[in-house]
């Protein structure tokens, strides 16, 4: 066996046999099965490990070994595969349906639980859901080796007493994104200098999967087919013990919970889960960094508030969800403070934690599942002693975006009922009650007030639904499923014109669908009443008009593609043999307005914060099927910009030449559209673009300045950021950017200190913030009072012949703002028939 040294962090340099560093403990191991060096042909923590060889390694431990099947739950948005190992001894596998309908007794309180002590801990081990964190897979494959292969008493007790399921990689794109990088800037010898390449990765980074999504705040959200995937297999399981790997900065230590004793109050969460089960543990994994010589922290940093982490997520469903944070080498080994980090240093704390997990499971397994029964049955006791019996929830125009928020219900097993054709009831009384809370409720008093993510995620508000609270819960027909649900009328044929609703969530998508078809189409600018079918219809802003005459194809050939795309999106359309109409605008009057087909473009690149252009991405691509270029800030320079019509540009750090800021103002000045999102605003603002304003803090040099701690330091001024909030915004219906709207206000996410100051031209405010604004989250008293109260959401200011849409809040947030995505659209769609008014 090869010999390789490590510089350990605080530990000095030992030489030590290869895998010795990480297996000895466990020795011996069974004969014809392979370890990881020989499997992979190299020791880990010498290389950084693909994606693909690492579900190879487990597939050859499957194949090698009782203890040990394998799944697939899923894949990503780049094909690659997500898999679950399965571990524990011959027999318990066997036995697994009847354990599996075991243990979900616990989970439901309606159902009494077998007795007898021989049903196993359920413990699920995840791993590298950042995707540049990547320890923890490699200490994934040395766990799966050692809990499947070591013949160690304690090793074999394991197998006996829990099934422990292996995650290797929650996020493979962005894993195998890093991975590439770290393998190809790896020196030999190791360049340990934190300047080298190595150490300092390109945009958008291997942190985040294809879409540039950060998969661990999307176990709510569950926009991506990972955490849809994962939250399908997390529903059929309901482990005791999920574990979340992770790294964190260079200089610092290891981390595991509790969590800081401010942060970790939630008000929905028993206290047992995150004082006493947290601290229960803590103590093993103390101890067992304690043995070999690491340093570690707790209770200072992280929260456990945002219901979306891997680490919390768990902590709603009766299990326990525990975070682990390593220092990374960002490579292979860099220098610090401290000496050399090294790769395989940082893989052995998170091999030590994840045996110890299943150490603290087993020997903890009748208490866990004592945590898990009472966690079920006090929901029930929780929703019975509640004044609110559920919550009803209308929508009459817009089926899609009711059916995507009703699908996010289901995913998370919640028990959704219909009420009507345009109503739906999620009654509270149901093992899922948290989970509704999670859904319906908000919130103005918290314990902390500087949260590590989000302090607000009431999902309804997410989706713009018109909710309100019961008293008793009407009788209805549960809904278990999409299929079938809405269904939409084929359109008839029409020799004359086609009127679509544009209050749709997928009236863009279908109207961007037609218009690759080749066929021409048209927005009405003011809202029309009209026979349909013999029935008086009334049309609001924004209905989307499909003439026939005007065409280059036949009739025959227009219906044809008209069908196939309402079937695709399943928006409602309407034939009709006149453009006289019984009240407002006929189809022929100049307030119906053709549409050009929208060609965007987006800047990314170092400097441009990639969550927020992922964003953009993905909802063109995923929901509206539309291309849009990216186009790098480096090549800026020399992109042709006469090829598009609208220009994104989101939050970032940009740093354009006099030249290049010049180009893109001449460029709207021709009369296209700049979409700017958040800091993009304030630089759009900043450099004089537009006329418009930003709302400063006052500086008062008189004042006298208060003495205070400095220890506190990074509390208080923490809390005047804005980490995430949910506010009302009060919008102009007739504005084409609100059209599709029906009401007025608004909920809009917050999470910058951007403050738009409403215009000066009365044209151009598009949406400011209500009187009474605040929703959901944190939100200081000095930031309400000198800036929410004075604030613009969305602004309008014309350039030339062009126009600026200035964004203040992100319309796209983690895609999961199907309320606001449509005023993004309507700029993209409708942006070149904005015309402010001087």
């Amino acid at each position: 066996m090869r010999k390789f040294c490590f510089s350990l962090l605080f530990l000095g340099s030992l030489c030590l046999q290869a895998q010795e560093y990480f297996l000895k403990q466990y020795e011996p191991y069974k004969a014809g099965i392979p370890s990881p060096e020989a499997f992979l042909g190299y020791g880990i923590g010498e290389y950084h490990t693909r994606h693909d060889r690492i579900v190879h390694y487990l597939e050859t431990l499957a194949e090698t070994s009782e203890n040990a099947e394998i799944e697939t739950y899923g894949q990503t948005h780049e094909k690659r595969r997500l898999v679950m190992l399965r571990i524990s001894r011959p027999e318990n596998l066997k036995n697994l349906p009847e354990f599996r309908q075991r243990h979900l007794a616990y989970t439901d309180p309606n159902t009494a639980v077998k007795a007898g002590n021989d049903l196993p801990v359920f413990v699920q081990l995840g791993y590298n859901v950042h995707g540049n964190e990547p320890s923890s897979s490699e200490a994934a494959l040395l766990s799966a080796y050692i809990l499947v292969a070591s013949e160690h008493p304690m090793i074999e007790r394991f197998r006996r007493e829990a099934v422990v399921f292996v995650d290797p990689t929650i996020n493979p794109d962005g894993r195998d994104r890093h991975t590439q990088w770290a393998n190809s800037y790896r020196g030999d010898p190791l360049v340990t200098d934190p300047q080298d390449a190595e150490h300092n990765e390109y945009f958008p980074g291997g942190r985040t999967n294809h879409y540039w999504f950060d998969l661990n705040r999307d176990w709510l959200l569950a926009i991506n087919p990972e955490s849809r995937g994962k939250l399908d297999w997390y529903h059929q399981w309901y482990p005791n013990v999920v574990t979340d790997f992770h790294e964190m900065g260079s200089q610092s230590t290891y981390f595991f919970e509790p969590m800081k004793d401010n942060g970790s109050l939630n008000p929905i969460m028993p206290r047992e889960n995150y004082e006493d089960l947290n601290s229960l543990f803590g103590a093993y994994f103390a101890k067992s960094l304690d043995s070999i010589g690491s340093l570690y922290f707790t209770k200072e940093v992280f929260d456990g508030t945002y219901p979306g982490y891997g680490s919390s997520y768990p902590d709603l469903q009766g299990g326990l969800g525990l975070l682990f944070e390593q220092a990374s080498s960002r490579g292979h080994a860099q220098k610090t403070a401290y000496g050399e980090i090294t790769f395989p240093f940082t893989i052995r704390n998170q091999l030590v934690s994840s045996i110890t997990t299943v150490k603290a499971a087993v020997e903890n397994k009748d208490l866990l599942r004592k945590y898990q029964k009472e966690f079920f049955n006090t929901a029930l006791r929780n929703a019975a002693a509640s004044r609110v019996k559920g919550y009803r929830v209308v929508e009459k125009y817009d089926k899609n975006r009711l059916k995507a928020f009703i699908d996010k219900l289901l995913l998370h097993r919640v028990k959704v009922y219909r009420d009507g054709e345009d109503a739906i009831v999620v009654p509270a009384s149901q093992p899922q009650y948290r989970m509704v809370q999670t859904f319906f409720e908000t919130y103005e008093r918290y314990r902390d007030s500087v949260f590590y993510d989000a302090s607000a995620w009431s999902v309804a508000n997410f989706y713009n639904m018109d909710y309100r609270p019961l008293r008793g819960v009407p009788a209805g027909k549960e809904i278990t499923s999409l299929e079938g649900l809405y269904p939409v009328a084929p359109v008839e044929s029409s020799s004359y014109a086609y009127l679509i609703d544009w209050d749709d969530y997928n009236a863009p998508a279908l109207l961007y669908r037609l218009q690759s078809e080749g066929l021409v189409l048209a927005s009405a600018f003011k809202p029309f009443t009209t026979q349909v079918g013999g029935r008086e219809k009334a049309f609001s802003y924004g209905a989307l008009v499909l003439p026939v005459s005007l065409q280059k194809k036949s009739p025959e050939a227009v219906h044809k593609i008209l069908l196939e795309a309402q079937e695709e999106f399943q928006v409602p359309a309407y034939a009709v043999p006149t453009g006289y109409h019984l009240k407002g605008v006929d189809l022929g009057s100049r307030y119906v307005a053709p549409l050009e087909k929208p060609k965007a473009a987006m800047l990314i690149g170092d400097g441009v914060r990639s969550y927020e252009a992922g964003e953009v991405w993905h909802l063109l691509d995923t929901r509206v099927h539309m291309p849009i270029t990216k186009i790098p800030v480096r090549n800026f320079s020399r992109a042709d910009l006469d090829q598009y019509n609208t220009l994104v540009m989101v939050s970032g750090r940009y740093t354009l030449s006099d030249k290049e800021q010049q180009r893109i103002r001449d460029w709207v000045s021709k009369g296209n559209t700049l979409v700017t999102i958040a800091g993009a605003s304030r630089y759009a603002i900043e450099n004089k673009w537009v006329k418009e304003s930003l709302i400063e803090e006052k500086k008062d040099s008189a004042k006298v300045v208060e003495r205070l701690p400095y220890a506190d330091a990074s509390e208080h001024l923490g809390k005047e950021s804005v980490g995430g909030v949910i506010l009302r915004a009060d919008l102009d219906l007739t504005h084409p950017l609100a059209f599709g709207y029906r009401k007025a206000d608004i909920p809009v996410y917050k999470n910058n200190e951007v403050w738009l100051k409403p215009s000066q031209n009365p044209y151009a405010t598009v949406a400011k913030y209500s009187k009474n604004a605040h929703i959901d989250g944190f939100l200081t008293k000095k930031n309400r009072e000198e800036f929410l109260n004075k604030s613009a959401s969305l602004l309008v200011s014309p350039l030339g012949r062009g126009r600026v849409v200035l964004f203040a809040d992100n319309p796209n947030f983690r895609g999961s703002w199907y309320g606001t995505n449509r005023l993004f659209l309507n700029a993209l769609f409708l942006g070149n028939h904005i015309e402010v008014p001087q």
